[in-house]
């Protein structure tokens, strides 16, 4: 590929301690939650498509006009899935990992570590060696830390995982199709 992105971004990747997403959540904690308009900003998402997936149920509702960590996880998490799943399947699977989307305590998992694990996973992979194994191996190592509610959380993490980084290379070698085909028709 091109250049990685942060996934659910059009952000290039830099190389941050702490998991890719604490560089949104001093943005969070300094605003006391991003507005609409400053979600849209960093995800590259249209307002309408935000709005939307709050309206279907995919993404909880705002608090006071606010998102939070919950909530652009979520986001970025869904927009990182979206060139290769369809939405619902997305949802589907998040509720495999964290049942409700609007209820915390049936979670396994933060969802801003989630989309950490994700975005550490898609960082190490060789998109040109998707080998099952290599690609087990890489997941097992990133979620080493990983300590589950219960006997079967981290087997579910593992293969959710499995799921979102394979939807979410297949999209990002999609674009990349998309704007190989588009020099090709223009000539270049």
């Amino acid at each position: 590929m091109r250049g990685k992105t942060v996934p659910g971004t059009e952000m290039p990747y830099t190389d941050i301690k702490g998991g890719m997403f604490s560089l949104f959540r001093p943005m969070i904690e300094a605003a006391d939650g991003l507005t609409l308009g400053q979600v849209c900003a960093i995800t590259s998402l249209e307002f309408s498509t935000v709005q939307n997936w709050v309206k279907r149920g995919y993404v909880d509702h705002p608090v006071r006009k606010k998102y939070y960590e919950r909530h652009m996880a979520r986001i970025l998490i869904i927009s990182a899935m979206r060139d290769s799943m369809q939405i619902e399947r997305i949802a589907e699977l998040l509720s495999v990992v964290n049942g409700s989307v609007f209820d915390e305590s049936d979670d396994i998992i933060p969802e801003g570590k989630l989309y950490d694990y994700l975005c550490e996973i898609v960082r190490l992979l060789d998109h040109r060696n998707l080998a099952e194994d290599e690609t087990y191996r890489i997941i097992c190592d990133v979620t080493s830390d990983y300590v589950g509610p219960t006997e079967d959380s981290s087997c579910r993490l593992i293969k959710a995982l499995t799921v979102m980084v394979y939807a979410y290379i297949s999209g990002q070698l999609r674009r990349e199709a998309e704007m190989y085909f588009a020099e090709l028709k223009e000539g270049n």
